[in-house]
């Protein structure tokens, strides 16, 4: 234990004269509770509030635009008559695309994927002639160019559907004639 002692007798004396032994100030505790009476609040940071904010604005504007690419189901300049043809050829079209996507399978894969990219041209000759129709409002032109164009789309999807079919019904008939 003398060892121990003796060694921290010699660093005591080592630093000895470097030690900081110079009293406070007086006032040294009124300045320190002034301070921390006078405690500056924090600043705030905006950034997480800026990050919510682009957020929701980025959304927003991801949501507009994935909403003005799908077709109307409602037209502003159109009567009654047309917003019902409307209605039933496209009811008529989802149910045949959800057929066409019944019959999904690996042979029929190229097929349903031809179709619907041709759909997509479709799609994007019904918005222009929509757009005409909300432009320039209701005249027969723009009416039979839209009813043919449900039309096209329909008699599509039932001649892909069929061709389907014939490629399953060749592939489960056996090739051999019988006598």
């Amino acid at each position: 234990m003398k060892k121990e002692n003796d060694k921290l007798d010699q660093l005591f004396e080592k630093f000895e004269n470097q030690w900081d032994v110079q009293e406070m100030n007086s006032d040294h505790q009124l300045d320190f509770l002034n301070k921390l009476n006078n405690k500056k609040k924090p600043k705030k940071n905006y950034y997480a509030v800026l990050g919510i904010a682009a957020s929701i604005v980025l959304l927003l504007g991801i949501s507009i635009f994935y909403n003005t690419n799908q077709k109307p189901r409602e037209f502003k300049f159109a009567s009654k008559e047309t917003q019902r043809t409307d209605s039933i050829f496209n009811i008529l079209i989802d149910n045949e695309l959800v057929k066409l996507k019944e019959k999904s399978s690996p042979e029929n894969q190229q097929i349903i994927n031809d179709a619907l990219s041709q759909m997509k041209i479709f799609d994007a000759d019904y918005q222009k002639i929509i757009n005409e129709l909300q432009k320039n409002g209701e005249n027969k032109q723009i009416i039979y160019a839209m009813i043919s164009n449900l039309q096209t789309r329909i008699s599509f999807l039932q001649t892909v559907l069929k061709r389907i079919e014939e490629n399953e019904n060749l592939k489960n008939t056996t090739h051999e004639k019988t006598l």
